[in-house]
């Protein structure tokens, strides 16, 4: 039996994942991430809504074979889970090309048998006073 603990870890285990692909540049780990289906969504910061796996993973692809190298140190970070549905809501502070940014995020999950797969991540920036 999960014990809700054990589905929290799962679910932060699962964004990790999703954020060692993205330093790591690794498309198949990307991939793995994802559930890959029509009902699947992504908004990159300053980008148009992406729905559907086809259109999201082409933008992984682009991204993740771009130029520059990100490293994400990830804080302020919260889990809700609802039944099958996880969200993570956290700042991804983005380490860029000498810069330093920060991206608010929500990442949600649904539940496959014992597997948390993405099914929406959206990021907007935060905005320096």
């Amino acid at each position: 039996m999960t014990t809700p603990r054990d589905s929290h870890s799962t679910v932060l285990a699962a964004n990790q994942r999703f954020y060692d692909a993205l330093e790591a540049r690794d498309f198949g780990a990307m991939e793995s991430v994802w559930e890959q289906s029509d009902d699947v969504v992504c908004v990159h910061p300053g980008w148009t809504i992406l729905r559907g796996w086809a259109d999201v993973a082409d933008s992984w692809d682009r991204i993740l074979n771009g130029p520059g190298h990100n490293q994400f140190i990830l804080t302020n970070t919260s889990v809700r889970i609802e039944g099958d549905t996880a969200w993570v809501v956290l700042d991804e502070n983005l380490m860029a090309d000498g810069r330093a940014s920060t991206i608010a995020c929500t990442n949600v999950f649904h539940r496959h048998g014992d597997a948390w797969l993405m099914v929406v991540h959206h990021g907007s920036p935060v905005m320096r006073g």
